[in-house]
């Protein structure tokens, strides 16, 4: 019993080892089929392509910056007075020689007649004296008159010229003062808010009654460091500097002006200097105090090559291109990039001119992978 046994456990184990053979050839078998086999071809990622555009560009300098008026008072009386009326709201746009306020003007009126009356009696008493002294001189010549006496009667008149003199002189004075009541606008500019209502006593060297700031053209006040001064410093010599003004989410067309002052020394501390633009301000819309952008134009950059904005792409070692390289192959290369135009960017370094650039699908395709030229 236990003999046959024995060979009932081998009869089992010599089948197990044959079936394991046979799976094992048949899985061999199946793995050089699949290695005998051809790799199929990767398909070409068809893309749109541009060429390489040679033109003449402007060359800029960007800075943050920020507006300042060019004049900016405060609106002061000189005489004292009540204020009879404001003329114009508050935040109106005024424009040179614009009534803005007037001060009680009845008792510089009448200081003014005062002043016209005296005069006028003074002036009555030098006729008098005139008409005295051309009597006495015909007396004094016949000696009908003695020197002493016409010597008096000369002094008299040159006495009530000098008066009426004075007189004069008090009549302008009171008309200052009369004119002084009504405060003019010294500019064209806008007013700001109102610090005197209607019966506040005012005084010389008061409180202001208001602010007035010019607004057409304003200054852009920025600070360019001092590695760029030369260059902007040989485009001053050259002729005029054109300076471009943008405001951050401003829908608006730029502003435009010209580069008027560079300050005389550079800041140690920042290595900075302080520059200057005037930038007309037709519309109003730039006020004092705003950040904004400005753009100098320095210069022109002849036969830049261009390619579309469209067909950077950045990666850690920086920005790059593909062209359609050897083969109908993607080829990226590393640029060094310039100034923009449009929708088109400068290349200083990394394509030439006649490189085929691959615009878009760049998400689609990988240095060396097959492409497509699609013609445009």
């Amino acid at each position: 019993m236990h003999t046959w046994k024995m060979i009932l456990g081998g009869v089992v184990a010599v089948v197990a080892i044959a079936t394991t053979a046979v799976v094992l050839y048949h899985d061999k078998a199946l793995v050089q089929g699949s290695a005998g086999a051809a790799t199929p071809p990767m398909m070409a990622m068809p893309v749109p392509v541009a060429t390489v555009v040679r033109k003449t560009i402007p060359v800029y300098l960007d800075y943050a910056a920020r507006t300042e008026s060019i004049r900016a008072i405060a609106l002061q009386p000189k005489v004292s007075g009540y204020i009879q009326q404001q003329n114009v709201p508050d935040g109106t746009d005024v424009k040179e020689g614009d009534l803005l306020y007037t001060i009680d003007p009845r008792d510089f009126q009448a200081a003014l007649d005062q002043a016209k009356a005296v005069a006028q009696r003074d002036a009555a008493a030098l006729d008098y004296a005139r008409s005295n002294l051309d009597r006495g001189s015909e007396l004094a010549k016949s000696g009908f008159l003695a020197k002493d006496t016409y010597d008096q009667r000369s002094s008299n008149l040159r006495q009530a010229e000098a008066s009426l003199a004075m007189d004069q002189a008090a009549v302008r004075t009171a008309e200052l003062n009369l004119s002084y009541t009504q405060i003019r606008a010294p500019f064209s500019g806008r007013l700001g808010r109102n610090q005197a209502p209607v019966g506040t006593l005012v005084g010389a060297g008061g409180t202001a009654l208001n602010t007035l700031v010019q607004l057409d053209p304003i200054y852009v006040t920025f600070n360019p460091s001092e590695t760029d001064l030369a260059r902007i410093q040989a485009a001053r010599a050259a002729g005029k500097v054109e300076a471009e003004i943008t405001v951050a989410g401003g829908a608006s067309a730029p502003h435009r002006g010209e580069l008027t002052f560079l300050d005389n020394t550079v800041d140690r501390s920042t290595g900075t200097i302080i520059a200057r633009a005037t930038i007309a301000n037709p519309d109003k819309a730039l006020l004092p105090g705003q950040y904004v952008r400005i753009r100098l134009m320095i210069g022109t950059e002849p036969d830049a090559l261009m390619v579309p904005q469209t067909a950077l792409g950045s990666s850690q070692l920086g920005k790059y291109v593909y062209v359609v390289g050897e083969g109908s192959k993607a080829d990226m290369r590393l640029v060094s990039l310039g100034p923009n135009e449009g929708d088109l960017v400068s290349v200083i370094k990394g394509v030439s001119p006649n490189d085929r650039i691959i615009s878009g699908n760049l998400q689609k395709i990988g240095p060396g992978a097959p492409v497509k030229p699609l013609t445009p």
